[in-house]
């Protein structure tokens, strides 16, 4: 199975470069297009009646023309609606001009119960609202309650944003060719697609690479290899060590759960570096963890000058004040030789927004330590109001500007997490699951980032694979999830990781 995901114009590429090298032409990949979706419609709705397909003056409507066709073949009963009229001469015409079902006007379209709707009005290139009868259609199939299979993506999601364009179809399948778009992965499209088929429709591998793409679906299928796998005369601390900043006496839970998420996702060995004052409260609850005095900045760098911990876990517990963030600076700069990655959370991301320029340039220095930042939506936008107030940028684009512009790895977290990292390399998660909304499962991810951080996993890896992890455990423990759960419920994720 493969991972990339093409935006609209990358598969448009996709489709041009499969043409020119032969012997497929254009119409040859409608058929094939066409075809994929028929074939689903008769294997899963076989007793539907009729059939009712929509049709668009483009590519997307080509295939709904093939559709058509070859279900009226296999003696479905078919209806076949359209807006507007394909280019003549195009693939579309081509499709349309063997298609022998009489067209009817997309005014007319009035879905019966029993029957199911065949949605080829506009594919995964949308970028205007729908709006008038088509907008109509919708609203007609959603009065009816009848399925929707969708044709490379439900018509009104954008392909490339996810973004629904004045109104678009919930479809209960969705059949797209090659590779999946982004509009599959982020909300609110994602929601829309329902069960999302990809069909092989003769667009090879080497074809999907050539067009350029750097973004894919998260799965451990293509950073397993690169998962951590302790050597047979390893040690604790060839292992990973994490350091992990805890905040005041009655915000010390936070530090906890991300310390025991590092331990329990393989970091050797842990430390939890407590104000005095909280010491007592993080003794109260730490047995394997270390517990170790730090009130300024100088305990640090001394903890940090005996102990060189691979990876920093900053922000959990902690608060959004300006001296946070200074602190913060303060640990980048005495990075060199001393730790090699931190991972900022929480509000060790809010209190930067108060110094951006210069954290920003604090992260493009030669000896920075490497960053991974893991921001909600909130977070997200103290520290990139910019990116985040430009309208026209989709979830993927903006994290892909704020890990450009802070030289780190951004985790921008949600149903839909994106994973991007300065190098334009971006991945979309898709095994989210509500069951971690809810408050400390955010410190747990960073705990667990950390750690495959710290066994010498590459940092977008790392973040790729611990966004999977995080959500797989919730997955694993299921309802009544609280954060606490979730350390130990990584035991198995883990386990069957390193097999």
């Amino acid at each position: 199975m493969a991972f990339e995901l093409l935006t609209p114009d990358e598969m448009t590429e996709a489709d041009r470069l499969t043409i020119g090298a032969g012997p497929v032409d254009g119409i040859g990949l409608m058929r094939r297009a066409g075809g994929a979706v028929a074939d689903l419609v008769l294997s899963r709705f076989a007793s539907a009646h009729p059939v009712h397909v929509l049709c668009g003056p483009g590519n997307n409507g080509g295939d709904g023309y093939v559709v058509a066709r070859l279900l009226v073949e296999s003696g479905v009963a078919v209806r076949l609606f359209a807006t507007g009229v394909p280019r003549a001469g195009s693939d579309a015409a081509l499709a349309a001009a063997e298609c022998p079902v009489a067209v009817e006007p997309l005014s007319a379209f009035a879905p019966e119960p029993g029957s199911l709707v065949v949605d080829a009005l506009y594919g995964a290139g949308l970028s205007k609202p729908l709006a008038g009868e088509v907008l109509a259609a919708v609203a007609r199939t959603v009065e009816a309650g009848v399925p929707v299979v969708a044709v490379d993506l439900p018509s009104g999601v954008s392909g490339a944003t996810g973004e629904v364009l004045g109104g678009a179809f919930k479809a209960a399948v969705t059949v797209t060719f090659a590779r999946k778009k982004p509009g599959h992965l982020l909300f609110p499209g994602r929601a829309h697609c329902g069960e999302v088929i990809v069909a092989d429709i003769g667009i090879s591998d080497a074809t999907v690479v050539a067009t350029g793409t750097r973004c894919l679906e998260n799965d451990p299928a293509w950073w397993r290899p690169l998962f951590p796998s302790p050597a047979n005369d390893a040690h604790k601390y060839s292992r990973g060590h994490v350091g992990v900043f805890s905040g005041g006496v009655a915000a010390t839970g936070a530090a906890r759960l991300s310390a025991m998420a590092a331990a329990r996702a393989g970091a050797g060995a842990v430390t939890v570096l407590s104000p005095g004052a909280a010491l007592a409260a993080n003794a109260a609850h730490l047995t394997s963890i270390i517990l170790r005095r730090s009130d300024s900045l100088e305990d640090a760098i001394a903890f940090l000058d005996a102990r060189k911990p691979a990876v920093l876990v900053y922000g959990p517990g902690l608060s959004p004040e300006p001296e946070v963030g200074r602190f913060a600076l303060g640990l980048m700069s005495h990075a060199s030789g001393r730790f090699g990655a931190l991972v900022l959370d929480a509000d060790g991301i809010t209190s930067l927004s108060h110094q951006r320029a210069a954290f920003f340039e604090a992260a493009k220095r030669p000896m920075a330590p490497a960053l991974v930042l893991t921001p909600h939506h909130g977070e997200f936008g103290r520290l990139f109001p910019d990116i985040a107030g430009d309208p026209s940028l989709s979830k993927l684009e903006r994290a892909r500007a704020a890990a450009a512009k802070a030289n780190a790895v951004i985790v921008y977290k949600g149903p839909d997490t994106v994973i991007a990292a300065p190098d334009g390399r971006a991945a979309i998660n898709s095994n989210g699951t509500p069951l971690l909304a809810t408050a400390g499962s955010g410190d747990v991810l960073s705990g667990i980032v950390a750690a495959l951080v710290a066994q010498a996993m590459p940092a977008f890896e790392a973040a790729c694979a611990a966004v999977w992890m995080h959500a797989e455990a919730a997955r694993r423990f299921g309802p009544g999830l609280i954060a606490e759960d979730l350390p130990l419920a990584l035991r198995e994720v883990v386990a069957r990781l390193s097999v």
